[in-house]
């Protein structure tokens, strides 16, 4: 680009040369010179002493022009040669933080995701896409290290009923004489133990496949949802004493059936396994302003605004005694927001002013509501009190 812009300077500068000698001072050229008068034979001395001036001039301004180009071809190679080497070092100077760039991607791995490019400089476009790259490392070491966390908790979750199968199996077998009685109750902590890790694993399931997307996209009704997982926790809702009020009603939405039903039921089980005896659950579903929403309600103990969001972290509880018994796996809440994300809605938590938790999902409503197939599935307006 430098000698091409060169070139076409001292072509534009040549050619104003040659406008300037030729064309605004009326002039013969050295050739019309010599056709038009020296060579004619019978020409007065005189004219053609006085053309032969001309024809000096003329040729003088022939040597100007040549020389003009020479100088100038030359002033271009030097120009080129000088420019060559001035880019080759703003060139190095300007692709310096790429080549760091470079060195801190090879040297940044799994195990090093600490480290930061950390570019210096004026804002330009080469640092921004450095800082974009420190980003996107804390992006990536933030989560390599929930998952680790994750791995770990998950690890100590199905320890913990494996543990108590092994513990229960030993003390029994290192005593001389077994009662009946007491391989029963071995039995009852087995089983117990295996359904605690069913569970678990039934949810690491369910996160697993909510992390990996929505794999089916059909229409789906997050009321009737809300009547098949109530309906599902009956027993366990009349056990705990608890008053269920629903408002249900239609509240469409595009997605995965199955992990619909599970984010309801997860919020119902939620509701129902952290609440007091005799406590209260609200379920309410509806649309509004081109969105699905379902807002579960419950009583139980107060809880610290700054600690709800730590409830949406796989295995992460507020203490040690808001466990819900054994039933608990401690993914009910992560689950939810991983099945949230995937159909590209929102989950928000807040505390009640009289104890307790409200859940409030909103996703995508759809276009339009599906046909029942059977009588069961109208859904209530208002479900009984227990």
């Amino acid at each position: 680009m430098l000698v091409a812009t060169c070139a076409a300077l001292l072509a534009l500068n040549y050619a104003l040369l040659y406008q300037s000698l030729y064309r605004n001072i009326h002039g013969p050229t050295p050739d019309e010179v010599k056709a038009a008068f020296i060579d004619q034979p019978g020409s007065d001395p005189k004219v053609v002493a006085m053309h032969r001036d001309d024809a000096e001039i003329a040729r003088l301004r022939a040597d100007t022009l040549l020389n003009t180009a020479g100088t100038s071809a030359i002033a271009l190679g030097i120009t080129a040669m000088v420019g060559l080497g001035v880019s080759w070092v703003v060139a190095g100077r300007m692709l310096r933080p790429l080549r760091t760039l470079t060195a801190a991607t090879r040297r940044i791995s799994q195990d090093r995701l600490h480290e930061r490019v950390a570019l210096t400089g004026p804002r330009d476009e080469l640092k921004e896409l450095a800082d974009t790259f420190d980003e996107m490392v804390a992006r990536l070491e933030a989560s390599f290290s929930s998952q680790r966390r994750f791995v770990a908790d998950a690890s100590h979750e199905l320890r913990t009923p494996l543990a108590i199968v092994r513990t229960g199996a030993e003390v029994l077998l290192a005593k001389r004489e077994s009662t009946h009685e007491q391989w029963e109750a071995m039995a009852r902590r087995v089983l117990a133990a295996n359904g605690r890790a069913e569970r678990l694993l039934d949810g690491l399931l369910a996160l697993a496949r909510s992390d990996s997307g929505v794999i089916a996209h059909e229409a789906h009704d997050l009321a009737v949802a809300a009547a098949g997982a109530l309906s599902e926790a009956d027993d366990e809702a009349e056990a705990a004493g608890l008053s269920v009020t629903t408002d249900l009603r239609p509240a469409l939405v595009v997605g995965d059936p199955v992990l619909l039903d599970r984010l309801v039921r997860n919020l119902v089980d939620n509701a129902i396994r952290h609440n007091h005896p005799g406590g209260w659950i609200q379920v309410d579903t509806g649309g509004r302003d081109g969105e699905a929403v379902v807002t579960v309600r419950n009583s139980g103990e107060a809880i610290a605004p700054a600690e709800v969001d730590r409830l949406f972290e796989p295995f992460q509880r507020l203490k040690s005694d808001r466990t819900a018994g054994a039933r608990s796996t401690g993914l009910g809440l992560a689950i939810v927001r991983s099945i949230v994300d995937a159909h590209d809605g929102t989950v928000a938590a807040a505390p009640n002013a009289e104890g307790g938790l409200a859940v409030t999902v909103t996703l995508p409503a759809g276009d339009a509501l599906p046909a029942p197939t059977e009588p069961s599935d109208q859904i209530p307006t208002q479900w009984p009190d227990k």
